[in-house]
């Protein structure tokens, strides 16, 4: 990692349409290999907004996973929006035009690309069709024409495609890199042309947790915990990474008092069981102190009770 990544905590998490999320990838590895929180990466493409197999930034904090970097001083919330809002005007006269300018460039080197590559697979199509052995054929520079029974060492590029034409429809020779059209380019980041956030300048509280002192528990002793929707409950609780390990435990955090149906814990435990895990449920002894404003210290913790139940049915 150079200097230039070197991640300084606290840094910001952005908080967007109610989720917590993280942008810039550098933050994205350090939170993993640091804190043990992997997060759920929701970024598509927008040409394939359908498929959700391989998908990218950002990556989406569990409200449990952005309150524990909060307690322990690694990060700080930003109302995204609101922080947008408030900068915007402030960007004015030079500092405009230098982002201006900045997006201008980097749409310069996309279009320049995207014309060599498009160039490239022209030249490949053109030797697979004389690698077969068709007649020769070869497309017009920038156009998507062929032009058949031409060599590509014969080809002029003034001819016309049409025989009668007029001189102005000849075939205009290729723009160079300097003439290139610049291809439009959204920011998907407010900073730059903004300076970052920083903790003094984003006094944004974190909105109430539902439950967070099994999650704590958890994770102190070193769980890497993910989502559990599809298998039916609210955390996946792994030994190590989720890419080297399964997990271990399907686990849900109930209140200390909470009434449960017997058929809950029978179907919990039937489900681990037959997914090779542990159906885990817990809580905070006394109550759910933690979410009315304890501290998670060792002591509370200490208080945390989980059970685990398998199904033992033949």
């Amino acid at each position: 990692m150079t200097d230039s990544t070197i991640i300084r905590e606290p840094f910001p998490i952005f908080f967007t349409s109610k989720r917590y999320l993280l942008y810039n990838i550098d933050v994205i590895t350090y939170v993993r290999r640091e804190h043990h929180i992997c997060g759920v990466l929701i970024g598509s493409l927008p040409q394939v907004p359908q498929q959700n197999v391989f998908l990218g930034v950002p990556l989406e904090l569990m409200p449990e996973e952005a309150k524990l970097l909060v307690s322990e001083g690694a990060a700080f919330i930003v109302d995204d929006a609101s922080l947008h809002k408030a900068r915007l005007p402030v960007l004015k006269g030079a500092e405009r035009k230098a982002f201006a300018q900045k997006l201008h460039t980097e749409g310069v080197e996309a279009a320049r690309i995207a014309r060599q590559q498009s160039e490239q697979r022209q030249e490949k199509a053109l030797r697979r069709l004389k690698t077969d052995g068709k007649p020769d054929q070869i497309a017009a520079p920038g156009m998507g024409a062929i032009i058949e029974g031409v060599e590509p060492e014969e080809f002029d590029e003034s001819r016309s495609l049409f025989p009668g034409s007029s001189d102005s429809a000849s075939i205009q020779p290729e723009l160079s890199a300097k003439d290139t059209i610049a291809f439009g380019i959204t920011p998907t980041t407010s900073f730059p042309p903004f300076p970052p956030p920083t903790k003094s300048t984003s006094p944004h509280v974190l909105e109430a947790v539902d439950f967070y002192a099994l999650y704590a528990y958890l994770h102190s002793r070193d769980y890497y915990l993910s989502p559990g929707l599809r298998f039916g409950c609210q955390y996946l609780v792994y030994p190590g990474d989720p890419l080297r390990f399964h997990s271990h435990f399907l686990a849900v955090e109930m209140g200390w008092d909470e009434e449960f149906d017997l058929l809950d814990l029978v179907g919990g435990g039937r489900l681990g069981t037959g997914v090779k895990k542990s159906f885990l449920i817990g809580g905070l002894e006394g109550g759910n102190a933690l979410n009315e404003g304890e501290e998670a210290d060792d002591k509370a913790e200490e208080r945390v009770r989980t059970f685990c139940i398998e199904w033992g049915g033949m």
